[in-house]
């Protein structure tokens, strides 16, 4: 089952003869990034669609001739290969399964059946992995082999994120709240970190597994560790209101970080992490505490120790609005410090931000892939 060439690499907009121009458009159930950001998927109630970023272009719409809608859809970086659980009110297969599509083929090679519905899947080359409520299973994707299950607290935002490069390293929720499990599966080692005093709401993982971010539901404060000693690096400040954080996410450098939640803002922190402390050995990341370029002080720096903790966190450098409540996912693009922002309602926004002075970031580019007679 090994995927072919990349099925996405082209700029053919490839439609359903049957159903080229749905009339009214279908209702959007998921949006999600590939491993490298270049792609972003669509799951909507009569099939799915996916886009390319840079630039903005659609390259794979299905449209399935006897209806039903895919509530997830996961890529594996460009290729043929693609996960998709079914969702909405008229979903194409059962909930609890995920179905591995071959677009090459237009067909399943593959499916993954459980007791209960599936939250979220995660790919990479050699693995797939799917979360369930409380639990998670892991498998080898070249045979669809059941290697490990874990067992954790409820939940039900599916919130798991794996590794891309080297040895499999996935984080997941454990069975506490605010707990968060590390397992590094090519040491062998499984850790839990007490991230939060509430429960956690939001997850991410640096491409070589080495970083992980987290925040919890109170969404004021994202927590920066290194998973192989499970140290707490930074503690990030989004603001002092209550927030729902919908996505969290590394450069590919791992110097920034981007946040997305209900306020309608877009945060970028700059992390200041030297790429020299994030060696293979857990000493070399931890030494790197001390050795790490020191983060912008603030303001009232000069008080620090005399007023709350809350005057002296470490602020994001470059900001951009969005409507505030709509449901949005970012990532970094590939176009040097830019963002990419996809949004529920259907808009995409690619932004930049000056890494030196911050600030208001600079819209570069708007569509909407939903409804494109409303894009400029």
């Amino acid at each position: 089952m090994a995927p072919s060439s990349a099925a996405v690499d082209d700029d053919t907009t490839i439609q359903n003869p049957q159903n080229p121009n749905p009339n009214p458009p279908p209702s959007l159930l998921h949006l999600s990034f590939n491993q490298d950001r270049g792609c972003f998927a669509v799951g909507t109630t009569d099939g799915f669609i996916i886009y390319k970023t840079d630039p903005f272009t659609e390259t794979i719409r299905r449209s399935f001739s006897d209806g039903g809608g895919i509530g997830i859809v996961q890529m594996l970086y460009r290729c043929n290969i693609v996960a998709l659980v079914g969702g909405g009110p008229n979903s194409k297969f059962a909930t609890n399964k995920v179905m591995i599509w071959d677009d090459h083929l237009s067909g399943y090679i593959g499916e993954l059946s459980f007791r209960s519905e599936v939250k979220s899947v995660c790919l990479r080359r050699d693995r797939i992995v799917a979360v369930l409520s409380h639990k998670i299973f892991v498998y080898n994707f070249a045979d669809l082999k059941l290697l490990h299950q874990i067992e954790t607290e409820a939940n039900p935002k599916g919130l798991c994120e794996i590794s891309q490069s080297g040895g499999l390293v996935l984080v997941c929720l454990g069975l506490q709240k605010g707990q968060v499990r590390v397992e590094h599966y090519a040491l062998s080692r499984s850790k839990l970190i007490m991230a939060h005093d509430s429960s956690v709401a939001c997850v991410a993982l640096t491409n070589d597994g080495r970083l992980m971010a987290t925040t919890s539901c109170k969404g004021t404060l994202i927590r920066l560790f290194n998973t192989l000693d499970c140290s707490l690096l930074r503690e990030l400040r989004r603001g002092s209101e209550r927030a729902e954080i919908y996505s969290l996410s590394f450069c590919s450098t791992s110097q920034w970080l981007a946040v997305s939640g209900d306020k309608g803002t877009v945060h970028v922190f700059s992390l200041k992490i030297d790429s020299e402390c994030l060696g293979n050995s857990t000493g070399s990341l931890a030494a790197g505490k001390n050795n790490q370029t020191p983060a912008p002080p603030s303001r009232l720096s000069f008080i620090k120790g005399a007023l709350p903790k809350y005057f002296s966190s470490e602020w994001s450098m470059a900001q951009f609005r969005v409507q505030e409540g709509l449901k949005h996912i970012v990532a970094f693009g590939h176009q040097k410090n830019t963002i990419i922002i996809i949004c529920s309602d259907g808009r995409f926004y690619r932004c930049q931000f000056d890494p030196v002075i911050g600030g208001k970031m600079t819209q570069l580019e708007h569509h909407n892939f939903l409804h494109p007679e409303l894009s400029f």
